[in-house]
């Protein structure tokens, strides 16, 4: 196909345009030049680039500043870093070229966001290090990852042009970091559109049917909503409101989960929807007018009384405010109801970005920010970090809901919830968390792993004897404590390795071989040890005996005679290419390739389902479904062990399923589900249990299938058997 390079020119300046449009309220004297030089500067500099899609490659870059102006409000600086993002990863231009056209708070700012180059040891993630990296950007301008993210959402929504298993593995890491990112920063809608797209590539198939369900049911909610919002309208219209009100969806990805955790089918949910109601009222006078507000909804609706929350006296941590209710609406149906200020709805869609616009509340978010950063740098500051280590660790700070609890001086603490008594001790002072021996909850004794609640008034008791023990990292769930504790554990470890140090010199000295440093680094490499702290930590506790030295020493002295250790990375790298083959993919089921491979327990996959082969030494090639619990994690983490993987087409082999079946407990339904299974469709179980209570039972079978299209065919048959409400396929085996 010919390209018209004219018409591609135009569309260019027509999306520049857009761009300028789209940041002109933010602009200020001398911003417009730079935003242009920029802009030309990455015309030329990607100029022969194109996308998966054909497109140009400068149609990116500009896309992504495009979202830094309009969704998430930020100004010329990050709209310059943004046109830019991808030139020195990309293009010839070198860091230096940017510092001396844009200077040098612009230039730090692309470096954060320019990718880690050059050969990572494989034990780590090259994904985790390039992450860190941003992190350790954003520490110094949260700008870094707010590019990042809009960057992020423009590669989502253009996923579509890439091979499938990058789209699995754009897609698994955007779920398990960059979505939860987003909601830690406020950005809710963004947050929103990430989960979405996610799902639409980890989970086709569920996502499609609950797309199409949500449009089918589509003019019943909107007549519903009518009926909901009529009266409230006329009301707040005689009392002098300002508002506007309104019906918005629940997300795919929030329905998603609900139907997955819960076991429930769409038509059980009953919080599609929120109505939000967005009243424009004075500063001062924002707390009161929501609570009159509330006042006039409770009259005409009954609220459940356990389902009020208030982030407007306390906000949430990213700076959320709102107040939510939910009451009981029209047709004896469940409404969940948002009432906030214009204020707080900008800041809950555009999060801090948007705080700066606000001056009277911009002091106290900023140091709510501000603390979130110092944490993030505390993180940061270990050297010694595994990165993936780090990445579990910042992961557990983001997506929790929060709880309040308070000092015995009467100060209230954020922290997540199911936070500890030791991981409000370290939240105070690190040194009150490592001697910390125990707390008083509301004036009672309890244990450091006495898990904490709202409201809890916390007194910490310390002891000067008392120092961190391995089994505290199980105790504590905030990566603080996490890192203080690891940080601890390393001092105590290092003091056993100086010990060690000695005992092993005798040893060297008793086999008369030299205790150089080369030797000693020849030796721990020998032994396959990622230090010389770690042999001398294991020669403290016996676990480096005289027969290894000696070993050691014929290696060194004939080195040809000595069978070689593979490293780890070595055999993944060997194990990755014979999965792989020729065709680069993996099918299961085929005798012709002789590899190791299992299905594995954590998803329990059967011929039809999608697939991916995950690579360990140990184990050799598990095979998990794309939608499996632990999949976002192995993908977005370890994506170079990954093998796409197919079934066969093989109808003779039975492959073990789970069904859970819930309903009313009837005379002879266990003996109905039974039969359907047994005699309709000539299938053999493995195990079955039921349990009934208060006339609700609940049920766990284990059934041989042959793949999904054979389980569904039963699924449905079974959802078609008096007294069953719910019929869902369970992962555990």
């Amino acid at each position: 196909m010919e390209i018209d390079l004219e018409a591609e020119r135009k569309e260019i300046l027509n999306r520049y345009k857009s761009l300028i449009q789209a940041c002109k309220r933010t602009l200020e004297k001398g911003d417009k030049e730079m935003i242009r030089k920029a802009f030309e500067v990455a015309v030329e500099s990607h100029k022969e680039m194109r996308r998966k899609s054909g497109e140009p490659y400068i149609y990116h870059p500009i896309a992504v500043a495009h979202i830094c102006a309009e969704e998430i409000g930020l100004g010329a600086t990050a709209i310059v870093c943004a046109l830019l993002h991808d030139t020195v990863e990309d293009t010839d231009l070198t860091l230096d070229d940017i510092k001396g056209l844009f200077g040098p708070k612009v230039a730090a700012i692309i470096d954060g966001l320019t990718k880690i180059s050059g050969v990572i040891d494989q034990s780590s993630s090259i994904q985790a290090e390039n992450f860190r990296k941003v992190l350790l950007t954003m520490a110094e301008d949260i700008r870094v990852i707010l590019i990042k993210l809009a960057d992020r959402l423009h590669n989502m929504r253009t996923l579509e042009h890439m091979k499938r298993d990058k789209q699995m593995k754009i897609a698994s890491e955007t779920l398990y970091l960059y979505a939860p990112l987003a909601h830690r920063l406020g950005l809710n809608t963004i947050k929103s559109e990430l989960e979405d797209l996610s799902l639409k590539y980890t989970d086709e198939a569920g996502f499609e049917e609950i797309v199409s369900k949500l449009e089918e049911t589509e003019p019943e909610r909107k007549k519903f909503i009518q009926k909901f919002i009529d009266p409230l309208k006329e009301i707040l219209q005689e009392q002098g409101f300002k508002f506007k009100i309104f019906g918005r969806p629940k997300s795919v990805f929030s329905i998603y989960n609900k139907i997955k955790n819960k076991g429930v089918r769409f038509e059980e949910i009953y919080d599609l929807f929120a109505i939000r109601i967005v009243i424009d009222t004075p500063v001062e006078q924002e707390k009161s007018d929501c609570w009159k507000v509330y006042s006039i909804i409770t009259d005409f609706y009954h609220p459940s009384p356990d389902r009020l929350r208030d982030w407007i006296s306390t906000p949430k941590s990213n700076g959320y405010e709102s107040l939510h209710t939910t009451v009981m609406g029209p047709e004896g149906k469940w409404v969940e109801v948002q009432i906030r200020t214009v204020r707080m709805d900008e800041l809950a869609e555009k999060g801090y970005a948007a705080h700066w616009k606000y001056k009277e509340s911009a002091a106290e978010k900023e140091n709510n920010l501000e603390g979130w950063l110092k944490k993030i740098r505390e993180m940061l500051e270990n050297p010694d970090a595994n990165a993936l280590e780090f990445l579990d660790d910042f992961k557990l700070n983001l997506f929790s809901d929060e709880i309040f609890v308070f000092t015995p001086k009467g100060d209230m603490k954020t922290l997540p919830s199911g936070a500890t008594a030791l991981d409000f001790a370290f939240d105070i002072h690190t040194k009150i968390g490592e001697h910390c021996i125990g707390a008083k909850v509301n004036h009672k004794l309890v244990p450091l792993s006495y898990e904490i609640k709202s409201g809890d008034q916390i007194e910490i008791l310390t002891s000067g004897k008392q120092t961190p023990k391995e089994d505290w990292i199980s105790y504590v769930i905030t990566a603080r404590a996490k890192s203080k504790i690891k940080n601890a554990l390393k001092e105590q470890r290092k003091k056993v390795a100086d010990s060690g140090r000695e005992l092993l010199e005798k040893k060297f000295y008793k086999c008369k071989l030299d205790f150089t440093l080369q030797n000693v680094n020849d030796f721990y490499k020998y032994l396959r040890l990622p230090n010389s702290q770690e042999l001398f930590y294991r020669a403290a506790l016996g676990n480096v005996d005289t027969k290894e030295i000696k070993e050691f020493q014929k290696h060194k002295e004939h080195p040809e005679k000595a069978t070689p250790r593979k490293t780890e990375s070595k055999k993944i790298e060997q194990l990755v290419s014979s999965a792989r083959g020729s065709s680069d993919m993996l099918v299961i089921g085929d005798d012709l390739q002789k590899l190791d491979y299992k299905l594995s327990s954590c998803c329990n996959p059967i011929p039809g389902d999608d697939v991916f082969g995950f690579i360990s030494v140990g184990e050799g090639i598990k095979i998990h479904r794309v939608n499996c619990p632990n999949a976002v994690k192995l993908l977005s983490n370890y994506a170079y062990r990954v093998v796409k993987a197919k079934w066969m087409n093989e109808h003779l082999i039975s492959f073990l399923a789970g069904i859970k079946i819930i309903g009313t407990d009837e005379l002879g339904i266990v003996n109905n589900i039974t039969k359907v299974i047994s005699n309709e469709n000539n299938i053999n179980m493995r195990s079955i249990t039921f349990d009934t209570d208060d006339g609700i039972f609940e049920g766990t079978i284990m059934v041989y299938v042959h793949d999904t299209k054979h389980l569904n065919h039963l699924m449905d048959k079974l959802k078609k058997v008096k007294g069953v409400n719910n019929v869902i396929r369970v992962d555990e085996k």
